[in-house]
């Protein structure tokens, strides 16, 4: 996670700012959309060690600050996640040779013990990973249903993470197999405990021991691991209302439950799991009884006969702590074969208590500013320190907690009160938001209810390119876009009246203010400003421009034959991120052709198409597209500004003696894209039927 001092903050898109790894969210979508699933996941993995994991159960934090939201709807940032790990290919592990020096021990191979084992890596440590299971991954293998999480995608993951050279021992539990003490005396400088929370809470209530009443995460571990199934269609009830509960309940129907019936403290609203979880467990026929708590098991000899239940008037006190209260009057029968209690979980350090310090309830004892426990070199993170959370919170506090340990290795002092995450920007002004298209979101395909009930195999679909490409250009760029260069700037409106989102703005100065924070990044202004007084604060437009002439000195050295060397300036979304255009045209181009794409036409600027003469190219085509046909292009009248470019340098060229037919422009339907040979083919035909027009009158 990136971090500054106070006096050093940034400001970044809000749902950067909301990842707790700090994820760069921004980047990645953009190389989606522009059709590279390859260069999205080296972005992934330059903060993140888990994307596979992520990119399938992540709670997307992200979503939650979109500020898409504000326009239509968030962007999808978990799935794109999933398809650039699905198409992105491997990413080659490189770690910087391991110092003997800074010896560490990481135990538990969960999300947090293996972010701080890779953050350790990447900086140096010798690194070695103690796992009890005889597979990494933690509560995320282990618990998390194959149906969400099928073995293959933590495979992906820390498989990698063997590459790099971290060693992993697997089978062997601390307090069990070895102590930390023997830890030390191998000479393990800093120890990191990153043990989870693998013990099921229960409630003492008349019946609890009886052995129809089961416990979540055992329930869930013999499901996924050892294959366990009902017999007979039991109904089964499950009490609690959080994610966990969601698994067992949805586990129970595809484990073969007749029926399956949730009871929760908390109302509809107030429940803890999340709204999409709930609503497929209702899909898949789980009943909700809100609002209710145990009041004892209904105990029949060996069998039950459900839970007794009574009402729930209040969960949480003024504070907002924990502090139910209810109606010992409203009592129920909810009838059931076997109830599942998931209310809660808990540490298992019983063998540890002679080596590390537990307070009064039983957890780990340490200094929340630096994860420091007591005793010398003794670290811990994750779930068994902060508490249940996500996936990516554990990774959060693994990254922060190896921050701590890196410190300590060093003899520096380390202090979470002395750090400040990055700040993220402003919400969309209203008046722009209501100006920004509107694009529907491409929603995951989840398999249909009726049938995925019936199995344990994953139940969403990953993106296609076509919807991955279309639903990444959704992103709407936040702080990329312009920003005014005030030596430069004349103040002579212009890009107050070209703007289509009303960003530039007089300020009280009298001065023209580019709202950055606000600006989306269609790169208008930035093309039509007289005094070349803006600039972008990404390098989307400027790496397009820098590789013009490098590719006209290309052309000219392996076009061996009669035909006129060409360049492409063309859009790079839609139909020109496609797979087959990418591969026939930037991979593989014909000899006397290459192509430079531009997120958007519109970002071209007239002295790019000059620059490519000065280099000495024989004509030059800009490829747009046409609105009329591709409607989801996020900026507005972008063949009108593209075509503009294009008459703008023929006016030039004409002006210093070179013939302006030699620049064609051209607005493409995705079939004409795909046809991009015949296009070629018509512009070339087109530039010489001017050449011989010209040489008839002359």
């Amino acid at each position: 996670m990136t971090h500054h001092l106070p006096s050093d903050e940034a400001l970044v898109p809000p749902c950067q700012a909301a990842c707790p790894i700090n994820q760069g969210v921004r980047e990645y979508l953009f190389s989606i959309a522009t059709g590279s699933a390859s260069e999205a996941i080296k972005k992934i993995r330059e903060t993140n060690p888990l994307p596979a994991i992520c990119g399938t159960i992540c709670a997307h934090h992200c979503e939650e600050e979109c500020r898409r939201k504000e326009v239509d709807q968030a962007l999808s940032i978990r799935g794109l996640k999933r398809f650039a790990v699905e198409n992105g290919g491997k990413v080659e592990a490189k770690m910087p040779p391991a110092d003997p020096e800074k010896k560490v021990a990481v135990v538990g191979g969960g999300p947090s013990g293996l972010t701080a084992a890779w953050d350790l890596a990447a900086q140096g440590c010798q690194v070695t990973i103690f796992e009890r299971e005889n597979a990494l991954g933690g509560a995320v293998r282990h618990f998390i249903p194959l149906y969400r999480l099928p073995d293959e995608e933590i495979d992906r993951d820390t498989e990698l993470l063997k590459e790099t050279g971290i060693e992993c021992k697997t089978g062997v539990e601390l307090g069990k197999d070895y102590s930390i003490a023997d830890l030390k005396n191998q000479g393990y400088k800093a120890i990191l405990l990153a043990l989870g929370l693998p013990l099921s809470r229960t409630i003492p209530i008349s019946g609890i021991e009886h052995s129809k009443v089961l416990k979540a995460l055992p329930f869930l571990w013999s499901v996924k691991r050892e294959g366990f199934r009902f017999e007979g269609s039991p109904t089964v009830v499950v009490v609690g209302g959080g994610n966990v509960a969601m698994d067992v309940a949805r586990s129970s129907v595809r484990s073969g439950a007749g029926k399956v019936k949730v009871v929760c403290l908390e109302s509809d609203e107030e429940m803890p799991a999340f709204d999409w979880e709930i609503e497929e467990a209702k899909e898949e026929g789980v009943e909700f009884f809100t609002s209710w708590g145990p009041e004892c098991v209904l105990e029949d000899g060996e069998q039950i006969k459900g839970l007794k239940i009574k009402e729930c008037t209040c969960v949480f006190d003024e504070q907002g702590r924990f502090s139910p209260e209810f109606n010992e009057e409203n009592l129920a029968d909810v009838e059931g074969d076997l109830i599942i209690f998931s209310i809660g979980q808990g540490a298992d350090l019983a063998s540890l208590k002679d080596e590390i310090e537990l307070n009064d309830r039983g957890n780990i004892v340490f200094n929340r500013d630096n994860y420091a426990t007591p005793f010398d070199g003794v670290f811990t993170s994750g779930e068994v320190a902060e508490g249940p959370g996500t996936a990516v919170q554990a990774m959060a506090s693994g990254r922060k907690a190896a921050l701590s340990m890196l410190a300590y290795l060093n003899g520096e002092s380390f202090s979470v009160e002395l750090m400040s995450e990055d700040q993220p920007v402003e919400q969309l002004d209203q008046q722009v938001a209501e100006k920004v298209k509107k694009l529907d979101r491409r929603e995951l395909t989840l398999v249909d209810a009726d049938k995925r009930v019936t199995n344990f195999e994953h139940i969403e679909y990953c993106y296609n390119t076509t919807e991955a490409l279309d639903e990444a250009k959704r992103c709407l760029g936040c702080l990329a876009g312009a920003d005014r260069i005030d030596e430069l700037c004349a103040n002579c409106l212009t890009c107050l009246r070209i703007c289509p989102y009303g960003v530039p703005v007089v300020n009280e100065e009298g001065t023209i203010s580019i709202r950055r924070e606000q600006c989306q990044a269609c790169g208008l202004c930035m093309g039509i400003c007289p005094a070349v007084a803006i600039e972008f604060n990404s390098d989307y437009i400027e790496s397009a421009a820098s590789r013009i002439e490098p590719l006209v000195q290309e052309i000219a050295g392996k076009n061996g034959n009669d035909q006129p060397n060409l360049l492409v300036l063309s859009c790079a979304y839609g139909a020109y991120s496609q797979p087959d255009f990418i591969e026939k045209y930037l991979q593989n181009p014909p000899s006397n052709l290459r192509v430079v794409r531009y997120p958007c036409v519109s970002k071209i600027d007239s002295l790019h198409i000059l620059r490519a003469f000065q280099a000495g190219i024989d004509g030059l085509i800009v490829a747009g597209c046409r609105e009329e046909e591709n409607g989801d292009c996020p900026f507005y009248d972008s063949s009108f500004w593209g075509e503009r470019r294009v008459q703008r340098a023929r006016q030039i060229l004409e002006e210093i003696g070179l013939d302006p037919a030699k620049v064609v422009y051209g607005s493409l339907t995705a079939a004409e894209i795909a046809d991009f040979d015949n296009f070629i083919e018509s512009a070339v035909k087109e530039m010489e039927g001017a050449e011989a027009a010209g040489s008839e009158t002359e």
